[in-house]
């Protein structure tokens, strides 16, 4: 009996440690992405989406792109849109934009779509 319950704890302890080495980067939408520094909404995300979105995206078009919400609420849209991956490729009127510039929108959802 002692030998069958000392089994079970291993085997338990074993597949609980498993487990933790499979969340690769740390649950993060974008485990892909380093940042090494904090990205403001307000300062960094903002201004990216006035100068690329907001010209189609304002309330007229079904995606509203102007506050903190609605950004937040459609981040998988607005980056699959960036890169072109299972959304229509944005901005349509002009090149897509750098990677460096949609990896800023990644590290702000990396850090937790603070509205700061």
């Amino acid at each position: 009996m002692k030998n069958s319950i000392y089994t079970i704890s291993i085997a338990i302890l074993v597949l609980a440690t498993s487990c933790l080495k499979d969340k690769v980067g740390d649950n993060l939408p974008y485990p892909e992405v380093t940042c090494s520094d904090t990205i403001s909404f307000s300062n960094d995300v903002l201004p990216i989406i006035q100068n690329n979105c907001t010209g189609c995206h304002d309330n007229s078009n079904g995606y509203t792109f102007t506050n903190h919400h609605n950004i937040a609420d459609n981040y998988a849209a607005i980056i699959g849109s960036m890169k072109g991956q299972g959304y229509q490729q944005m901005p349509q009127a002009s090149s897509a934009l750098p990677d460096s510039v949609i990896q800023k929108i990644q590290c702000w959802v990396n850090q937790g779509l603070k509205d700061n």
